[in-house]
């Protein structure tokens, strides 16, 4: 089946790995590699913590603050930035969002954002129709409302898009609703995998 309706995540697909980041953070904070991963995985606190920046409920500073003394960091001023500082773009990723988005496929973001200025969106105009980014409306994946909610922005049925994500649990409820779906773990298997799907050439 040929699908013309793309929706992808920003952070880990767009972007290189962010748990990779994480690691850095906590070996230049002085704290084990697997810290951050490990708080977010294991303890509810800091997940339910991370809901509540993801969902534009409390602010940065507020998490930053929160999340440091959990840490046992000493300075939470610029934390997330922090977290974040080993993240680079994957050029191949967006160029092929672009290629999709010139080739006549519907395209939009869906992501889990962490606070307020967290995307460099310089090439957001070129490569996304729509943006759908927790912060923003009040819902995280994986939420099945937020995937019918992009859709529906999309100007899509479910069944006519194609859900990229780097986390297995934010696949499940997209396909539960009809999407088809792709696991990100690199650039030229996730660009082959969409371009199945979608019936066009990305490169």
């Amino acid at each position: 089946m040929s699908r013309d309706g793309l929706l992808i995540d920003f952070g880990g697909v767009l972007t290189s790995n962010v748990f990779e980041s994480f690691a850095a953070f906590c070996r230049a904070e002085g704290l084990d590699p697997d810290t951050v991963r490990d708080r977010f995985r294991e303890d509810r606190a800091a997940r339910d913590l991370l809901g509540e920046l993801e969902e534009g409920r409390i602010s940065n500073t507020d998490f930053e603050r929160r999340f440091a003394t959990m840490l046992g960091v000493a300075e939470p001023d610029g934390l997330i930035e922090r977290l974040f500082g080993g993240m680079q773009q994957d050029e191949a990723m967006f160029d092929a969002v672009a290629a999709a988005r010139r080739a006549g496929v519907r395209t939009g973001l869906v992501s889990n954002s962490w606070g307020e200025a967290g995307y460099d969106r310089s090439r957001f105009d070129e490569l996304f129709d729509v943006l759908v980014i927790s912060g923003e409306i009040g819902i995280r994946k994986p939420a099945p409302e937020i995937y019918a909610l992009a859709a529906e922005r999309l100007g899509r049925p479910p069944e006519q898009c194609v859900f990229v994500d780097d986390l297995p649990g934010n696949l499940k409820p997209a396909r539960a609703i009809g999407m088809a779906t792709v696991l990100h773990r690199d650039a030229a298997q996730t660009i082959a995998e969409i371009e199945q799907h979608l019936g066009v050439s990305l490169r």
